[in-house]
């Protein structure tokens, strides 16, 4: 073998440069094991001809069994190269990363592809919030849900919703703040999708979707809040179903014994609860059994919500392949993004996030009033104020410290 073909040798296996198990670090410090103290030769120990009479001298090798003329030194079981072992070693290793890399990067762009997309901000041109703070993220995520039984029976509106959430995400990326807006709160609509906030008149926010759809929305809720929205996404509740069940299931808290009004009214036992997807759904559809009706499943889904994260992000789904895979094409079946959103960007800057770094809070509101006729949720302005200028400046650490309750 024509030793200098091995990457890194001279031809002499005592030249070549260090490898893995070399006795010297790069920078010539000490490293583990002490520095070699072989001479440089063709590799055998001990060298050839170093005897005082040379080869053939009195002090040469000793001579194989039977004392053969050919006087060839002893070399004994031959040592295995460990330097040029661990460069073949290290070079596989690297070559299979990065088909590994190349085909996970291959997947998580079919993930991208396979989302739904929708435009939800080309139309919003006339004076939107600055973006405030680099690394933050604001993300509306617009929860309808198309198959509840309780669902408005008119087609006018794709985008009904049933659930609205300000997701803040800091500059640091360590946790989220997750804030409920009621889809009953009463607020100003403006006129158009790119109109002034000041144009149109106070509805329910739920029905901007009538007006505008997911634009409208988006238009409104920059406008209540003064939060630039970087990305929005609607999530099908409906379409959870399968997510759910691709996870075997998540564990939540029953607040009280119930009997739910939809088919096949299932029962809901007080404690912790085991649930597939279809019971799941049909806990976060219940209101009307609770004190606080819309405010009581507002929390249940944003207890779903967590329960989802946890599960998704425990040792059990993230180590089955085939379990992540169902869990990762379900979700993408039940969300649809704007045009610009990122499932592997996502992934990638928020792959720490866990149920525990989630803070889920309600909108400021001062309960329900009747108006115009309509049951509606009035807002807090003053602490609304206060809470969505801590969004805006990415300072919800302090704003979270200062309302514990």
């Amino acid at each position: 073998m024509d030793r200098s073909a091995v990457p890194g040798s001279s031809g002499r296996v005592g030249s070549a440069a260090p490898a893995y198990g070399s006795g010297r670090s790069s920078g010539g410090g000490p490293s583990y094991g002490a520095p070699s103290s072989r001479p440089s030769g063709d590799g055998d120990w001990p060298p050839r001809g170093s005897g005082p009479g040379g080869p053939s001298g009195p002090g040469g090798p000793p001579r194989g069994p039977g004392g053969s003329p050919a006087g060839r030194p002893y070399k004994g079981k031959r040592k295995p190269k460990w330097g040029r072992i661990a460069l073949v070693a290290g070079a596989v290793l690297i070559v299979a990363g990065i088909i590994a890399g190349i085909s996970l990067y291959g997947y998580a762009n079919g993930l991208n592809d396979d989302l739904k997309r929708t435009d939800a901000f080309s139309e919003l041109t006339n004076g939107r919030p600055a973006k405030t703070v680099d690394g933050a993220l604001n993300v509306l995520l617009v929860g309808s849900d198309s198959r509840d039984p309780d669902a408005a029976k008119d087609t006018t509106n794709a985008w009904r919703a049933d659930t609205l959430i300000l997701m803040h995400i800091p500059a640091d990326h360590k946790s989220a703040q997750l804030i409920s807006i009621p889809r009953d709160l009463w607020v100003n609509i403006p006129s158009a999708n790119d109109a002034a906030c000041d144009s149109g008149s106070r509805a329910k926010i739920n029905a901007a979707f009538a007006f505008g759809g997911l634009p409208r929305a988006v238009r409104t809720v920059e406008c209540m809040t003064d939060v630039h929205l970087d990305h929005v996404l609607a999530i099908d509740f409906g379409g959870f179903k399968e997510v759910t069940d691709a996870l075997g299931g998540v564990d939540l808290k029953v607040d009280q014994t119930i009997t739910s009004i939809h088919k096949p009214h299932r029962k809901f036992v007080k404690g912790t609860m085991h649930m597939n997807g279809e019971q799941a759904l049909d806990w976060i559809r219940q209101r009307k059994q609770f004190p606080r009706g819309d405010f009581d499943r507002m929390r249940h889904q944003q207890e779903f919500l967590k329960a989802l994260m946890d599960k998704a992000a425990s040792g059990g789904t993230l180590s089955n392949p085939s379990k992540l895979n169902d869990f990762l094409k379900s979700v993408t079946k039940a969300v649809t993004a704007d045009q610009d959103f990122s499932l592997t960007d996502m992934a990638v800057q928020f792959r720490s996030l866990r149920g525990e770094n989630l803070t889920f809070i309600t909108s400021p509101n001062k309960g329900s009033e009747t108006i115009s006729g309509q049951s509606v949720v009035v807002a807090d302005r003053e602490k609304a104020l206060v809470l969505y200028k801590a969004v805006a400046s990415d300072k919800m650490t302090e704003w979270m410290a200062a309302n514990k309750s």
